[in-house]
């Protein structure tokens, strides 16, 4: 029989190296966790692609006309790519 996984998202914060809850979380005691932490801001999804790079879009010069299309073959030395 498959063990059912389950998850869920817990908040919390670190106090004085201890993982603190903001509420505390109806699990059994002893039952094994596994913590991701990630920051966390007020605004949890953060900037996009295109604003995290806006300041650099554009500003590559002297690459190959194709350089989007086959960036792969130009880095790794993979195969172009057929354009259809």
């Amino acid at each position: 029989m498959a063990r059912e996984e389950r998850t869920m998202t817990l908040r919390g914060h670190i106090r004085n190296g201890t993982l603190v809850f903001d509420e505390p979380p109806a699990l059994p005691e002893g039952a094994a966790v596994e913590v991701d932490l990630r920051p966390v801001g007020h605004d949890e999804s953060g900037p996009t692609l295109y604003e995290r790079l806006k300041d650099v879009i554009g500003t590559a010069q002297g690459l190959p006309h194709d350089m989007a299309e086959n960036h792969d073959h130009y880095i790794h030395g993979t195969p172009k790519r057929d354009r259809r």
